[in-house]
């Protein structure tokens, strides 16, 4: 198709109008094939071939150069690929281990913050509240235990021996050796010490053995209160982590004082006031506790035990606590705590044969069965077991007239002496405070040391019958339903018929002899048999088994039946001495006891016994019964005018000649069981009771005694002892309700006290 315009003419029938259009030539689209075609005549023809080109044909390389360019192109390729292997190789064998190590420590530091930060919150979780109450969780003070007096009678040392002192009473001279030997950098570390640490370290391999440990002074008192003693590197750790806040919590005084109290210097000795008494044989004295009195050499000795207790127990090793103190002594020196010639002079004094002088605690042996009452008492106030008192930290201060139980000892062992050929050989006495129940006096048995029976204390563990001693509780529980001392009883043949199938019951007096018509008066003070059963049989078995349980007798063994009045049942002394205390008190009960306060080693009170009396009989009663039981002249009868129970001063053939000399009220009772193994005497004066037991650890009867000759002259002198240098007194007059009338019965007249208003 031409590119010339060509115009058509279209003649169109619509409106008879003519109209010319315009036509143009197509375009195809340039990427078409038949664009490409239209363009073939547009390019140039190639030249023919075979034609020749006048023009110069120069060799641009040498001959060989493709070839050498293919080898040199070949090798090119070898060393690339080598030096890929070789890159690869190294990626994966060098920076490959490396990054994986880098990671792997990055781990491993990561995990060891986080676990020491564990390490931290659980440490300062678990003994936080320890390090604030660090004084009060501090191993406590072994027990010890003083006599009314104050005089040391006792110290529970089967936990060990300690003493808390204060620092000032602590020699200067152990203070400084502790704190060379074990901590030098003591007053200016915050609790650990690092370089303390590494210089141990450095010490140790230098002198070839142990010279000094690593740990503070403050660690240690962590690891022995806190933390424990487990060799672990956690334990080490929790002490660095406690050390300085126990560091901001107390002072520097306190940490030592605390460290010097406490650390274990072998021996069962803590602390530094045992230290002293259980080597050097140091005691207190009124102005210088024994810790204080420590020299340079002793000091220099102790402060080398806590390390290692037993390998550097002098006692037993001494070439290496001696060689481990002259280390100590060294570094005083060095350290500028002592010259050089105080050490060589502590090395001699070392060195001297005397030097050592093991102390022995010596519990008193005058007293072993009351300690024993004592410490079971505590425990029962404090309701623990005895043997967690032992370093409970108590001071307990007791009723215990320690001079007067040794010569009540003394007095119960020359009697037993006495009596050897009677086959009687152990006795037990007790002496009470009848207004306050405390006990000033328990002798359990007179042979401590028997490693048989020496054990048992026979006035509050054995049971034992009392005899005749038990007829005053059935006499007070009579009086008491309105029976008077002057009323008439016959004694005479007596047969009483028993039930369920047992043999009928016939009572005998001791002389085996019947006294016609008698007031209960003479019957109780003559102990007769007769009228005191019929006396039971009238106010029952039931009523007066309860006055006795009311009065202290506490428990027994044996059955209650008419028997019982002449004492069958098996009772304890102390209840006995208990029970007669309360007609002594005007009818008020106040159980006895051994434990008069408890402090702790800062002297806070713990605990104090506040007498508590209860009503058990009327005064009514309890003065009928007490005239009675004093009246002298209606027992002659039986035991004569200056029997045992009669309390004059001088000797009994004074007495006899006429010459009693001072004489003081007394009302007491014998008691002698029916087969002749116990013998008691029990009574009272207006501000002491006494109770004595004598007879035999196997319960073989005894030969021809009874209560006035076995047990009276225990009593007789104990009593006389207690009461020495006090002024005779008098028990008290008749109470309200008591009046004394003449009355005659029917073949008896007798002038006696008579209850009209049995009241308070």
């Amino acid at each position: 198709m031409s590119d010339e315009r060509q115009i058509e003419v279209l003649e169109e029938e619509s409106a008879g109008e003519k109209t010319e259009v315009l036509h143009l030539p197509a375009r195809l689209p340039a990427n078409s094939r038949a664009a490409a075609a239209q363009r073939l005549e547009e390019r140039p023809e190639k030249p023919p071939v075979g034609v020749y080109y006048e023009a110069p044909h120069l060799v641009t390389h040498p001959r060989g150069w493709r070839l050498r360019r293919h080898y040199k192109r070949k090798n090119l390729h070898r060393s690339n690929l080598r030096y890929a292997l070789a890159e690869k190789i190294g990626t994966q064998w060098t920076l490959m281990p490396l990054a994986v190590i880098s990671l792997a420590v990055i781990v491993v530091l990561a995990s060891v913050l986080v676990g020491v930060a564990g390490l931290v919150s659980a440490t300062q979780e678990r003994f936080g509240q320890q390090v604030v109450t660090l004084a009060d969780i501090l191993p406590k003070d072994n027990l010890k235990m003083y006599d009314a007096s104050g005089d040391l009678i006792y110290q529970m040392t089967s936990e060990g021996l300690q003493t808390t002192v204060p620092l000032s009473q602590i020699s200067i001279h152990l203070q400084h050796a502790e704190i060379a030997i074990e901590d030098q950098n003591f007053w200016n570390n915050p609790g650990y010490d690092i370089t303390g640490i590494v210089r141990a370290a450095l010490d140790d391999l230098t002198h070839g053995r142990i010279v000094s440990g690593g740990s503070t002074i403050t660690q240690q008192l962590i690891k022995n209160a806190i933390v424990g003693n487990k060799d672990t590197i956690i334990r080490k750790l929790q002490e660095i982590i406690l050390a300085p806040q126990v560091t901001r919590y107390y002072t520097k005084e306190q940490i030592l004082s605390m460290y010097l109290n406490t650390v274990y210097y072998g021996e069962q000795a803590y602390g530094a006031e045992a230290a002293a008494f259980t080597y050097f044989g140091l005691k207190d004295t009124p102005t210088k506790k024994a810790a204080a009195q420590l020299d340079i050499a002793q000091s220099a000795m102790l402060a080398g035990i806590p390390s290692s207790p037993i390998a550097r127990d002098p006692f037993i090793n001494w070439p290496a606590a001696f060689q481990r103190a002259k280390d100590v002594l060294h570094q005083m020196r060095v350290q500028g705590y002592i010259t050089a010639q105080q050490e060589r002079a502590a090395i001699v004094e070392m060195q001297q044969p005397n030097f050592l002088h093991r102390g022995v605690v010596q519990n008193s042996p005058d007293a072993p069965h009351f300690i024993n009452y004592a410490l079971n008492e505590l425990a029962q106030v404090l309701h623990v077991k005895v043997s967690q008192l032992a370093r409970s930290g108590l001071i307990v201060h007791t009723t215990l007239d320690l001079n007067l139980q040794k010569q009540v000892f003394k007095i119960a062992q020359q009697q037993i002496q006495k009596m050897a050929a009677h086959h009687m050989s152990d006795a037990a006495v007790v002496v009470m405070d009848p207004h306050t129940g405390a006990i000033r006096t328990l002798v359990g048995n007179i042979h401590p040391n028997d490693p048989n029976t020496g054990q048992f204390d026979v006035a509050t563990q054995g049971y034992r019958q009392p005899g005749s001693a038990f007829k005053p509780f059935i006499y007070a529980t009579a009086f008491a339903q309105g029976i008077s001392p002057g009323m008439p009883v016959y004694d005479g043949p007596l047969t009483i018929q028993m039930c369920c199938g047992l043999p009928p019951y016939t009572p005998h007096n001791y002389d085996m002899s019947y006294h016609g018509l008698i007031t209960y008066r003479f019957a109780l003070q003559n102990s007769f048999n007769i009228p005191a059963v019929k006396l039971l049989m009238q106010v029952g078995v039931d009523k007066a088994l309860k006055t006795a349980e009311a009065m202290g007798i506490t428990s027994y063994v044996g059955t209650p039946n008419y028997t019982m009045v002449l004492g069958t049942l098996g009772v304890h002394l102390l209840d006995m001495t208990a029970a007669y205390a309360v007609f002594d008190n005007g009818g008020i009960r106040v159980p006895p006891h051994a434990i008069d306060t408890v402090t702790d080693s800062q002297g806070r009170l713990i605990y104090r016994f506040v007498p508590q009396g209860k009503r058990v009989i009327s005064r009514q009663v309890a003065f009928v019964v007490t005239n009675v039981l004093s009246d002298n002249n209606n027992r002659t009868y039986e035991f004569g005018k200056c029997s045992a129970l009669y309390l004059y001063s001088n000797t009994q053939q004074q007495c006899y000649a006429g010459n009693p000399g001072v004489v003081r009220p007394a009302a007491a009772k014998t008691g002698t069981s029916e087969n002749f193994m116990d013998n008691w005497t029990v009574g009272y004066t207006p501000d002491a009771v006494v109770g004595v037991w004598v007879g035999n650890d196997d319960n073989s009867p005894m030969i021809n005694v009874i209560g006035v000759d076995g047990a009276g002259p225990i009593w007789h002198d104990t009593m006389l002892l207690v009461e020495q240098g006090k002024p005779v007194e008098q028990f008290p007059g008749p109470p309200p309700g008591v009046v004394k009338k003449t009355v005659s019965y029917q073949g008896l007249t007798s002038t006696d006290w008579y209850i009209v208003h049995n009241g308070e």
